[in-house]
């Protein structure tokens, strides 16, 4: 009798426990919902400013913002610029969504040539290329989808690509807390190739490595190693 009783309760314990999982997942879909509404409403009561901001550049630079190809340039490239600095309004727990899974996995795990697309700071100027992320579970792995989500969250910013590959980095660690993180970016920067020295095929390598990646060198070459590897 007791041992059936006991049953019967770990079976409530475990219903709750699912029905709570439930209704903090719903809470959560809710919260981002708002968000995401929240969000949009203000893009939308700054785009006006933004709009105008680009009709008067371009009239300082000598434009007829009346002719017919200019006509809608202004609200086309503040929509841009919004949609090209989004990551602003992101954060890593918003695109996570519940995609951390326990995982008895120990070994590294490696997501390479994610593609990436930002804006440089200091003349607003694209550099784009790829990233290469490595990290090593610690009971703990993300959907590798949510990688590359991380990656864009960082990028749709103003940025220098130093400080894009170490937030990349910290942002993966302080959300699984794994045993190490390795990011190296390799990008072109149009600042470079369309303005200044103008050298076509320059290529700026940067690398961020915590934990593991950092403390032993043997970790860190395998990881350059199988990132490098076509």
């Amino acid at each position: 009798m007791n041992g059936h009783c006991n049953d019967t309760v770990e079976e409530c314990h475990c219903n709750n426990g699912f029905s709570d999982l439930i209704i903090d997942t719903k809470k959560s879909a809710v919260h981002r919902k708002h968000e995401t509404s929240r969000k949009e409403a203000e893009d939308k009561s700054r785009l006006p400013a933004i709009e105008a901001a680009y009709t008067s550049i371009l009239r300082e630079l000598g434009e007829d913002t009346d002719r017919q190809g200019l006509l809608r340039t202004p609200l086309r490239a503040a929509k841009a610029m919004q949609f090209l600095t989004k990551g602003y309004h992101e954060t890593v727990d918003d695109i996570l969504n519940n995609a951390i899974f326990d995982e008895d996995h120990d070994e590294m795990v490696i997501v390479k040539d994610i593609d990436v697309f930002s804006l440089c700071e200091h003349h607003l100027v694209p550099f784009f290329g790829k990233v290469h992320i490595g990290y090593i579970p610690n009971k703990k792995v993300v959907g590798l989808s949510k990688l590359a989500r991380i990656v864009e969250i960082f990028s749709r910013r103003l940025q220098v690509q130093e400080r894009l590959t170490k937030q990349i980095a910290l942002g993966i660690s302080e959300a699984l807390q794994p045993k190490g993180v390795a990011v190296v970016i390799e990008a072109a920067h149009m600042c470079m190739v369309m303005r200044g020295v103008q050298k076509m095929n320059s290529r700026t390598v940067t690398s961020t490595m915590l934990g593991v990646y950092l403390e032993d060198p043997k970790t860190r070459e395998e990881f350059l190693t199988l990132s490098q590897h076509a």
